[in-house]
């Protein structure tokens, strides 16, 4: 495989449209370029007027279908699906309804309506072909206004041990029915009192350790596929960058002291947090380098034409510039690796 293929293989993108045709630019970037993954979406929210990736489900599973057949089997395809407020598959296009993680969580340390929850999604998912779903959230709704956290549902509670509880329930479900899972996000939302997709977020006086307990409970029980970052900022974890771009949070507080060695992958890369304040090279090589593993460029909150080899140039020229080093790369190659092997076994 060439380096570019390589290179390719750390992208997850979003695109438009409910259908593969040859001159769309997602067929290029699976079958040149390698790309590792893309992230479905049910609104177009760049161009409203455009169809989504989700019309029905016989025509989603043609499209993972047609996704993975372009890739010969590789394809991370992932989505969204938490329940409540945030679900791309919806009972109007003929979905199965779920309920908000929140909801999940009023009913305490009795995880049997989560179990139910989280068993309908993930066979919902496998049953269209989609093979890795980022949710759960493990964030703490230590403030209920949050308006992108705790006032839309999105938490199961502000009991650390409670949230691990439900969240390693959904995340048994999934792999049951060999779906990935990914928690999210780090080093928590829970206590912010703005949203990332509209700019910058300081949790510097809001955030609290206690934040990462969900992620040491998880961890010490081998119930994490993937970490999803979050483009946070907290000065006293690191007084220059947001947590995607900060390789004391990534390679600091998540691998070293939590003990984390698999797949970290960004949140989207197009939230205003991060395209306000950097720019696309500087933000692609700081990602990684802080120890990012696949870069998230979902295309919807806007469209990026070029986006996959205007990123495969941007790491290429990182790395003959000294900002990556190939170490790096290596190493992030070989947890993608081994995480797509475990889900091609979990999948025979």
């Amino acid at each position: 495989m060439d380096a570019s293929k390589l290179i390719g293989s750390l992208l997850i993108a979003g695109f438009p449209g409910p259908a593969l045709e040859q001159e769309m630019e997602i067929c290029r970037d699976i079958v040149d370029y390698g790309l590792g993954g893309v992230i479905l979406f049910n609104r177009c929210l760049h161009s409203p007027e455009q169809p989504s990736n989700i019309m029905f489900p016989a025509q989603l599973t043609t499209l993972c279908t047609s996704l993975q057949d372009l890739a010969k089997g590789t394809l991370l395809i992932g989505i969204d699906q938490e329940g409540g407020m945030v679900r791309r598959l919806r009972p109007e296009a003929g979905f199965d309804d779920t309920c908000s993680a929140r909801q999940m969580g009023e009913q305490g340390e009795d995880t049997s309506l989560t179990r139910k929850q989280a068993e309908t999604t993930a066979a919902m998912l496998a049953a269209v072909g989609i093979n890795c779903n980022f949710s759960p959230v493990v964030d703490l709704r230590t403030n209920p206004a949050n308006p992108v956290i705790g006032a839309i549902g999105r938490s199961f509670s502000e009991d650390p041990l409670l949230v691990a509880r439900h969240a390693a329930v959904w995340i048994q479900a999934h792999r049951s029915r060999g779906v990935l899972s990914c928690i999210k996000h780090f080093p928590g939302h829970g206590s912010s009192a703005a949203d990332s997709h509209l700019g910058f977020v300081d949790i510097s006086d809001s955030w609290g350790r206690q934040e990462l307990d969900p992620y040491r409970t998880l961890l010490q029980e081998n119930m994490v596929d993937l970490v999803m970052t979050g483009h946070l900022f907290n000065r006293f974890l690191d007084p220059d960058h947001p947590a995607t771009l900060s390789r004391s949070i990534i390679d600091g507080l998540l691998r070293t002291e939590l003990g984390y060695d698999g797949v970290v992958v960004s949140d989207d890369m197009q939230m205003k947090a991060i395209t306000d304040h950097y720019g696309f090279e500087e933000a692609v090589c700081r990602s990684l380098a802080a120890g990012v593993d696949m870069l998230v460029f979902g295309n919807n909150l806007d469209y990026g034409r070029d986006l996959c080899p205007r990123a495969v140039r941007a790491i290429e020229h990182g790395i003959d510039r000294g900002i990556l080093s190939e170490s790096q790369l290596k190493a992030s190659l070989g947890r993608v690796e081994r995480l797509k092997q475990r889900l091609e076994k979990d999948n025979e």
